[in-house]
Parts: C-alpha cells; structure tokens; sequence
C-alpha cells in the first residue's frame, strides 16, 4: 500500500492479507495472557491455592459478576465481550454455588438495566440462609470486591462547580462516590464490611478477590484469619476473569509483583493531607518521598505498609544469585542467576536496588535501578539476567545549590546494592560502588522552579522552607480571556475541496510534502510555502474521518498533507460503538506494570498498533505515564506505578510496539498531572528536584529509549506555567536537555491560549484550534511567522514519519 493511502482513502482493508487483527484470536489470548501474568498473589496461607480442580467453590460478592474491565474516560473500549470471575471460573471447570450465583447474576443485570456503570452498584443484602446454604455445599468460599473510577473525577466526592462541564459523567461521578462509598472507595464499604463478616463467620477457608484500578485498604486480608488467601486480578481487560481463574485454579503460576506500596490507611500517604486542600493547586510537600521512597525512609513509616512495593507471591520458589559485577564505561552490569528451586514451574522478577549516601542533598533508603524477568522456568531450571544500572541513575539533582545548582550530582560515598523482588525481601550484596569525590553528572539550568511552595520533606521526615515569591497569574493574556469552560466539547470545523482538486491534484505550482519524503525539497522549504492562515489551520485539529472519535491533524489536501486521525488509550483503540467495530479491551496499565514483563508490554503495544494501523487511525494517545503519587488520583489505572523507572521503562516499551508499525504514540500527560478535580485549572506546586527526579523522569526515559513522535502536555500548570504554555518544559527540557525530536499536542479542550502554546512550542492545540486569536496575537506582535514555521515544520517532520 502507498504512503498515506490510509489516511487519504480509508480503505476497509485489514492489515494482514485477508485477515483482520483488530480483536483477533491472537490479540484475544495476548490480552489474556498479560492479565494472568500481571496477577498478583498478596496472601496464600496454608497452601489453599492454587484451588483443586474438583473442589467446590461459593462465590460471594457482586464481584463476582460485576466485573470492571477498565476505567471510564478515555481509558475505556468498546470491546466484543468481557469475561468476569464467574464466567472464568466456569469455562475452566470450576463448580459454584448455583443458587448464589443466580441472586448475584439477577441483581447485577438489573442494575445495569438502570444505566449504572460496572462497579458503580451497591453491595446488596445477602439473605443469611444462603450463606448457610453455600457453606453446605462448599467449604471454599471466594470474596471478591470490584472498584471503578474515571477520567474526570477522583476517588472522592469532591467535585468543582466553577464552570460549565458539558460531560454528565464527570459531574455525577463524585455524587455517586459519596453515596455507594461514604467512606471513599479505598476501604470496604458497611455492606461489604458485613458480607464479609458473614462469609467469615461461615467459612474458615476464604479466598479475597480484588478487581481494583488503584490501591485500596487491605489490613482485612493481612489481619482476618480466615481470609487464607488474596489474589489483586486488577482491571484485566476483556480476558480478566478467565485470566484469574487460571492462577486461582493453578493453571498459571502467578508471577506479577505490586508497582505500588499498599498502606493501611488514606492518611498514610503523606500526599493525602493536602490533595483536596484547594481546587487551583496541590503543595507536593512530600518532595522526592513518593511511594516506597516515602515509606522505607522517613522514621515511623514502614510500619504502616500492609503489602511493600515489589510483593507478589508465587506457587514455586527461586532463589537469586549475584555472579558478577562489571562497569563498562558508564554503567554497572549486574549478572545475575535465578533458579527455580520449587515443584513447579513459574518466572520471577529480579529487582536490583540501591542504597546511597544521605550525603549534603538527602537520598531515600532505596531506590530501584534495574529489573528484568525471566522466562517460563521449569523447577531446578536457571536463567542468567544482566541489570543494567547508568551511573548517572545515582545521582541526586541539586536545586538549591548545595552542592551544584541545577546539576546532576553523584555524592561522595558508598553505594550499596540489594537484589531481590519486592523493597522489603531484597537482601545486601556483597559489591560497593565508591565514590571519591562528588561527581558532577550533568550541569543544568534552572527551569520551572517553584514560587509559592512554602516547604518540602527531608529525609528524616522533617521539612525545609523554601523561599515563595508572588502568586503567578496561570491565566495571563495579551487579551480577553475566553469564557472558562467555553473551550469545551468544540470540534474543528470541515472544510471545503478546493476544485481544483478535481483537475489535479494539488494547488498550481506547490511542492506537495511527497516532495520531502523523496528528498527533493526540506520540510523547511516545504512549510515555507505555507500562508500565514494556512499555517495557523495546520497548528489545530482537524475534523474527523473514518471511525475516528478524537479528530486527527494535517489535513492540507492543496500541499498533499493528509489528515492524520488520533484515537483514546491505553486499555484499546477507543473507537465508538456506532462504528460496529469492537477492539481488543486490554488490561489497565497498572496491571501492565504489575507484570514486570518489559517484552510482554511491547507485545501489546504491537498488537494495539496494528489494531490502530487497520482502522486507518494514526496516532495512539498512549502511553500515560504519571506518577502514583497518591491512591485517591481517579486516573491512576491508566498509569503504571509509584516509581518512575518502572512507569518510564514499561512506557518506553509500549512506545516501541505500537511505532513498530510505523504509526505514533502520544505519550501523555505531561508532566505532573496527578489530580482530575479542576484538573483544567489546578497548579502542582512541586520542588525543582522532585519535578526532575519523580515527575519528568518517566518522560525522560521514553524519550530517550522509544523516541515517540508525539508527547501530549497535561491539562495543568506547574509552579504557576500552564504545561501547554510553558517553554521551559516544552522547549528547554524536552527538546534541549532530552533531544527530543517529535512534535507536541495539547490535551483536548485545555484552558491554555492558542498564541501561547505556540511559543511555548506546543504544536497542535486539540481538539481544535483558535486560528482568529492566533492573527490577533501576531497583529499585536505578540507572535511571529518564524514561530508559525517553527511548530509547523515539527508536525509535517511527525506526519512524514508515518505510513
């Protein structure tokens, strides 16, 4: 097929001769086979699993059939059928109690039939016979609890009010959190509390199932002496139930390890006492102390984590051995042997971490640097790993000057290393890496340092003042502001075929971009050629086509540039159920991570590329890859983990699947999106180092290793910049630090000005653009055509990349 037929035909021709790939079989078992592998097994007490294959089962909990396959938003898929924990169990054999499974199965379909969303339903009164009942009939019950969030809303019932929202998800989510989860939903609600009580006063062998996006309150299963045993199936996509079926039954051996700390209690995160403290800006007060960072370094913590980062439990037992340790220019290269010393055969996770000294700038107790998992291992079978750590992974970034300002900087000292899977069971090798000196790794320059965060945490849980300065305007203009929230739901507007395109195929004596790709004018000289108003239209979305839902970019038919469509991620090719096309729905991110399994993750970045490719759709917006900075972010399921070499290495993964079929990955949000509330308008005041260290990381990674085509800026400011509008994150990070070479996109309908964007170097304002403010800004010198060709050049260079 020519370049671009795609794009500029739409031919309903599948990717692969006469086959299609969208929602094929094989992409069916790959979305299968993530979700068993990203199961992670919590408690297995007394050996109660793997379940036998003829035992009998009571299944309770509207879980059970109530089964949340994703998250809602642009997180969500229209997929062919689901498959919930019921479904699997009984596909694969497994006798339940029919009686109790028809009282579950009954009210689930009714409440759906009222519109109400998967795990968006009550947990409904049990009569107390029927427990008595099932226990007659089993001695195994199985507790499951689901939990659902969205784009749009957190984990909570705070909402904002202050501007008009087109989307009745979005405003009717908190109040339906407040009523199903009085609590919020990280702690089991009185009816689940109940239920449980019941179950537990019946049966003394209890399985806990979790169909969750996020973190939520397990003391109950580490404290409750009956629960026996907890599997998290996480959101598993189309495939989830069956895919925890087969580790519940023993079909599968679970592998996947947690890539969040499970602690008690809301306000053991240190994140949660000010996240809805204000709806225009969130104090990242805990600094670098993010996740396992926080909970095994600041005194007093530890003891609140019920399940450390890293725990997963498995059906056999490995060992880990250090062999060697060699630097190679500016990297320490870990060899390293697992084995397989158990019954039967499993694969396991090999996580290096490292301790560095406290030195001048403050350092966590451990950090993670390197991790690879092996393959399949039969028992007595053994495979070797290498754990790659850069040097520069130990060095701290300096933003105050103690050392160096705005410099990378390796401590003098010890660094020790610890091998092993979750923080907690790591043990100390027998290798130091000394430090003479403090080596400065990279000089920097300051950008988007904070004005108005009052103080940050040091490592011993106290905290530093930092100067503050006057509160910046995030809403600063040239001219009058549009009506807030008036940006909302607009789409770009169609354009006319020029007639000439029925004599030939382009405006008279133009080069078309073929020209580019053919290597006889440059993209420079190419958008030279380009009016001022053509420009301006080429910096904002374009109308749909095809099935496409979330509008696409190019589209100058007079110049050959062919509009290229985006469509939603990560859980699928989000394409409407008008369309008739369903896609495959895959396991949220969060259980992606939770794999460990960088090869896997690419897998099905592939699949959802090709998926992407056949559909006549360009550009993926996906992966996400923000921060777990706190459990209440009612996004989190679309993101990876608390850790961001964990979040970076799976997102760069991801980013070479899907472009592996020449199409393009939006990587998103960036940076520092970790709240929904007001998410258009809210400011994340964060130190200088945590930006760099923490938030920017992941970004940075992918940058580095995957090369995507395009980034996506987040919704909100930071330290007083709206992302979107900032050129110290767009231009002087992204571009000049990182060398990045692809374009920018907005996220859809932000608050951010057009003229603004541009300079910043954003290039494409989605869902459409604001071309009439873009001419007054350049009327009043506030823009200049330079600026124009600049963005211009990076759009048709990413569109020329593309089949």
């Amino acid at each position: 097929m020519k370049k671009w037929a795609r794009a500029l035909y739409q031919p309903g021709v599948p990717l692969n001769g006469d086959k299609r790939v969208t929602m094929s079989e094989e992409h069916r078992k790959l979305s299968c086979n993530a979700a068993k592998e990203g199961c992670v097994l919590l408690k297995n007490e007394d050996g109660i699993l793997p379940l036998s294959g003829s035992g009998k089962l009571a299944l309770f909990g509207k879980g059970t059939f109530d089964y949340v396959k994703g998250g809602g938003g642009s997180g969500d898929v229209y997929t062919g059928y689901v498959h919930n924990l019921y479904d699997g169990l009984s596909m694969l054999g497994a006798e339940s109690y029919g009686p109790l499974c028809d009282f579950y199965r009954s009210y689930v379909e009714e409440e759906y039939g009222k519109g109400c969303a998967p795990g968006m339903i009550s947990e409904p009164a049990l009569p107390a016979e029927m427990v008595a009942d099932a226990r007659r009939f089993a001695d195994t019950a199985v507790f499951t609890v689901s939990r659902f969030s969205a784009e749009g809303s957190d984990r909570a019932e705070v909402d904002y009010t202050g501007e008009p929202n087109p989307w009745a998800g979005e405003t009717t989510m908190p109040g339906e959190l407040h009523r199903l989860f009085p609590k919020r939903d990280f702690y089991l609600t009185a009816e689940e509390e109940a239920l449980l009580d019941a179950v537990c006063g019946a049966f003394d062998r209890v399985i806990a199932v979790l169909n969750i996006g996020g973190v939520i309150d397990t003391t109950w299963i580490r404290d409750r002496q009956q629960v026996k045993a907890a599997l998290v199936m996480w959101q598993g996509g189309m495939e989830g139930g069956r895919a925890a079926a087969s580790v519940l039954l023993g079909l599968v051996n679970p592998s996947g390890r947690l890539t969040d700390t499970f602690a008690g209690r809301l306000e053991d995160y240190p994140s949660t006492e000010g996240f809805f403290e204000s709806h225009f800006h969130v104090d990242y007060t805990e600094d670098i102390y993010v996740g396992y960072r926080y909970f095994e370094t600041i005194p007093g913590a530890k003891e609140r984590v019920v399940y450390p980062f890293g725990h997963g439990l498995s059906y056999t037992k490995f060992t880990r051995e250090l062999l060697t340790v060699e630097k190679e220019e500016d990297a320490l290269h870990f060899r390293v042997r697992v084995t397989n010393t158990g019954a039967v055969s499993g694969k396991e996770v090999a996580a290096l971490y490292f301790r560095a000294p406290r030195g001048k700038l403050g350092k966590p107790a451990s950090v993670l640097a390197a991790f690879e998992k092996t393959a399949d291992l039969a028992p007595g079978e053994s495979s070797e790993l290498d754990l790659a750590v850069a040097l520069e992974q130990l060095a701290s970034y300096d933003d105050l000057g103690k050392i160096r300002k705005s410099a990378w900087v390796t401590e003098a000292g010890d660094y020790h290393f610890l091998l092993g899977g979750s923080v907690r069971e790591a043990e100390l090798l027998d290798y130091v890496y000394k430090v003479e000196s403090d080596v400065i790794c990279r000089q920097l320059t300051s950008h988007l340092a904070p004005v108005n965060l009052a103080k940050r945490m040091l490592a011993d849980g106290s905290y530093e003042a930092l100067e503050t300065g006057p509160e910046p305007d995030i809403n600063a203009c040239i001219f009058e502001k549009l009506s807030p929230g008036s940006e909302e739901a607009m789409v770009p507007a169609a354009k006319g075929r020029p007639v000439y395109m029925m004599m030939h195929p382009y405006a008279e004596g133009v080069h078309p971009l073929m020209d580019v790709y053919e290597g006889k004018i440059t993209s420079r000289e190419f958008v030279e050629q380009l009016s001022d108003e053509e420009l301006i239209d080429l910096l904002g979305g374009q109308p749909n086509t095809g099935v496409a839902n979330t509008w696409g970019m190019g589209n100058q038919p007079a110049y050959g540039i062919p509009s290229v469509m985006t469509a939603d991620g990560p859980a699928g090719v989000r394409l409407s159920a008008d369309c008739g096309i369903p896609t495959t729905a895959w396991p949220c991110a969060t259980m992606l991570a939770c794999t460990w399994n960088k090869e896997l993750v690419e897998a099905v970045g592939a699949a959802g590329g090709a998926e992407l490719k056949e559909n006549n759709l360009h550009i993926w917006l996906t992966p996400a890859v923000n921060i777990h900075r706190n459990p209440m972010c009612g996004r989190n399921f679309e993101y990876y983990s608390e850790d961001p070499l964990v979040s970076g290495r799976m997102g760069a993964a991801m980013v070479r699947g899907i472009q592996s079929h020449h199409v393009g990955a939006s990587v998103k949000h960036f940076a520092a999106n970790n709240k929904e509330v007001n998410r258009k308008n809210c400011d994340s005041r964060l130190s200088e180092r945590a930006l760099r260290e923490i938030y920017l990381k992941p970004f940075e990674i992918i940058v580095k290793e995957s090369d995507p085509l395009t980034i996506m800026s987040a919704y909100n400011a930071i330290n007083g910049q709206r992302a979107s509008e900032s050129r110290e994150l767009l231009t002087d990070i992204l571009r000049g630090e990182w060398g990045f070479k692809g374009m920018v996109t907005s996220d859809w309908w932000n608050r951010a000005e057009h003229y603004k964007e541009i300079l910043a170097g954003n290039d494409v304002k989605m869902a459409n653009g604001y071309p009439e403010r873009v001419k007054r800004a350049m009327e009043m010198g506030a823009l200049t055509r330079e600026d124009l060709l600049s963005c211009a050049q990076r759009v048709v260079e990413m569109i020329l990349r593309l089949d």
